[in-house]
C-alpha cells in the first residue's frame, strides 16, 4: 500500500478502448487445430488493436479483451482435454504473443483466458492478465467465483500456501493509474470489487462475455453500482457473440462500455464487433474526488468492522477441490451443501 504522497505523480489524461471482439471456441477442434485456432485469433486481434489505436490517437493506452475471447468455454469436457486444447501455460508462446502486442503498440492490454497453473496440475484457472508497454505481464488475476471451473477458494488453504494473500485480490500500480480485475459474473458480487478498491485499485479491467440485451441487464445495472459505490472507473469489454457452438453466436453481443468512478456511463458499443467503447480517463482527478470529504465520497465512509462477523460465516465451503475431481457434477453438488446451509442459517425456508 502507497503512503507517501510523493510517490503518486499527476498522471494525464489518457484513452481506454473495452474492444468488442468475437470468441473463437474451440469446442469442436482437435487439439492441433485449437492451438492453431487460438494463435490465429491473437494475430487477429493484434491487427484490430493496431488500427483501432491508430483511429483513436496515440494517447489511446488501455485495451480491454472480452472474457476467454480466445477459445471459448468448455462445455463438457474434462480436465485434461481442455488444458491439452484451450489452456495457456504460463510462459507458453501465447503470452509470448500477448505481450508482443503490449509492445508494439506501446499499451497496457488487459484479456481473459484460461490457463494451467503447475502447482495445481490437476486443475485449470480462468485468469485476467495485464500486459504493460514493455510486455511484462504485471497483474495475473485469477477468477474466484465461478460455477463450473475451479477457483483459488476451492484450493484456498493450498493456494495460500503457494501464492500468498495478495495474489487473491492484485492491484497493479502503474504509469496510468492502480489497475485491478474482475470477470465476467463476478461484477455482481461486490465484495470482490470492495476488496481490490481497499487495496487501492482505481480502474477496473472487467473481461465479460454476457447476454447484450435491449433491456437493462443484472450485469450492466452492476456496472454502474461498481463504479459509484469505489469511485473507480470501469472498463468491461463484452464479446461479439461466440462462433463455433450450438448456442446462437450473437447470444453474448453488445454493450461494451466504459462508466466513470461518478456512476456515469461515458461510451457504449452496440452489437457486433467494435471499437465504439473508447473513452478519456482522468486519474487524477478521481484522486482528488476520493479526498474530497463529503457525503459522495462513498469510499472514505465505509464501516468494515461492522460487517465482519456476518461475512465470517461460511457459506461456500473452501477447499472442495482439494480432495476431488472437478467435474459439473461435483460442483452442483458443492452448491447444494451451499444452500442447505442457507438453510441452516435461517436465510431461506
Amino acid at each position: 500500500m502507497v503512503t507517501d504522497k510523493s510517490n503518486w505523480p499527476d498522471i494525464p489524461p489518457y484513452r481506454a478502448l473495452a474492444l468488442q471482439l468475437p470468441a473463437m471456441a474451440v469446442n469442436r477442434l482437435g487439439v492441433e487445430e485449437a492451438r492453431h485456432s487460438i494463435m490465429a485469433s491473437i494475430y487477429r486481434v493484434a491487427a484490430q488493436i493496431k488500427a483501432s489505436c491508430a483511429f483513436i490517437g496515440t494517447d489511446c493506452r488501455l485495451v480491454v479483451l472480452p472474457e476467454y475471447f480466445l477459445t471459448g468455454f468448455p462445455m463438457g469436457e474434462g480436465v485434461a482435454a481442455w488444458q491439452a486444447k484451450a489452456c495457456l501455460q504460463p510462459e507458453g508462446q501465447e503470452y509470448e504473443a500477448l505481450a508482443r502486442i503490449a509492445m508494439d503498440q506501446r499499451i497496457f492490454l488487459c484479456g481473459n483466458a484460461y490457463e494451467c497453473d503447475p502447482h495445481f496440475p490437476q486443475l485449470f484457472f480462468q485468469v485476467c492478465f495485464v500486459f504493460n508497454p514493455s510486455g511484462e505481464m504485471i497483474l495475473r488475476y485469477r477468477r474466484l467465483n465461478s460455477l463450473f471451473t475451479a477457483t483459488p477458494h476451492d484450493v484456498l488453504d493450498r493456494f495460500l500456501e503457494v501464492y500468498g494473500r495478495d495474489a487473491l485480490f492484485p492491484v497493479a500500480r502503474t504509469e496510468i493509474g492502480q489497475l485491478a480485475c474482475i470477470a465476467s459474473e463476478e461484477i455482481l458480487y461486490p465484495e470482490i470489487v470492495r476488496c481490490l478498491a481497499l487495496r487501492g485499485a482505481e480502474v477496473l479491467l472487467h473481461s465479460t462475455s454476457e447476454v447484450g440485451s435491449l433491456l437493462p441487464s443484472a450485469k450492466n445495472i452492476a456496472k454502474l453500482a461498481r463504479a459509484t459505490e469505489n469511485l473507480a472507473y470501469l472498463v468491461s469489454a463484452n464479446s461479439a457473440g461466440i462462433t463455433g457452438t450450438d448456442i446462437p453466436a450473437q447470444s453474448t453481443d453488445g454493450h461494451s462500455q466504459i462508466v466513470s468512478y461518478e456512476g456515469l456511463r461515458l461510451c457504449e458499443a452496440g452489437f457486433g464487433e467494435s471499437m465504439a467503447a473508447h473513452a478519456t480517463l482522468h486519474i487524477s482527478a478521481l484522486r482528488a474526488y476520493r479526498a474530497r470529504p463529503g457525503m459522495a465520497n462513498l469510499l472514505s465512509r465505509q464501516r468494515n468492522e461492522l460487517f465482519a462477523h456476518e461475512y465470517a460465516q461460511r457459506v461456500y465451503p473452501p477447499n472442495s477441490l482439494e480432495q476431488a475431481e472437478p467435474s459439473r457434477s461435483q460442483f452442483l453438488q458443492v452448491q447444494s451443501l451451499a444452500i442447505q446451509r442457507l438453510r441452516d442459517l435461517g436465510i431461506i425456508p
